[in-house]
């Protein structure tokens, strides 16, 4: 095994000094804004589907139907108005893995580029971030398909 060289003390200094300066880790409160903002999100994503079970008296269907159709009115409402980046900001994942952060990144481009106009602007980039996302989940969807297929599933 090599032995470690002793390091000079310029450069004792300079790792005391950037360990001074290195933010330090929020893991832990990160983790915590994520969950709660999240399930808030799906709080509000139940309550949307026992009214329409109740109130409105749709199928299991519609009631899946309407509950994505609202959230994702909301999530793409609320990042027209700035709402979402801001909670976005704050929450991280908790914000991003609903639909809800799937109707932030379709709108949030296409705001962007909207003064580039509507064709080279938001029908270019309306996918850019969420282009990806359809890809793979698609091409994840059909592996699965097949993989079921074949195992007689």
């Amino acid at each position: 095994m090599a032995k470690k060289k002793p390091q000079s003390a310029q450069a004792q200094a300079y790792q005391q000094r950037v360990n001074q300066e290195a933010p330090k880790s929020q893991t832990g409160l990160q983790c915590l804004r994520a969950f709660w903002v999240g399930g808030v999100i799906c709080c509000i994503g139940q309550g949307i589907q026992d009214m329409a079970r109740t109130l409105w008296g749709l199928d299991e269907k519609g009631v899946a139907a309407a509950t994505a159709i609202i959230l994702v009115f909301l999530g793409s409402t609320l990042t027209g108005f700035g709402v979402y980046d801001r909670l976005g900001a704050y929450a991280g994942a908790g914000s991003a893995v609903p639909i809800t952060g799937f109707a932030n990144s379709i709108v949030a481009p296409a705001m962007e580029f909207k003064r580039e106009g509507y064709v080279m602007g938001v029908g270019a980039k309306l996918f850019t971030l969420a282009g990806p996302v359809l890809v793979f989940g698609v091409s994840a969807s059909i592996v699965v398909g097949l993989l079921a297929c074949w195992l007689g599933a």
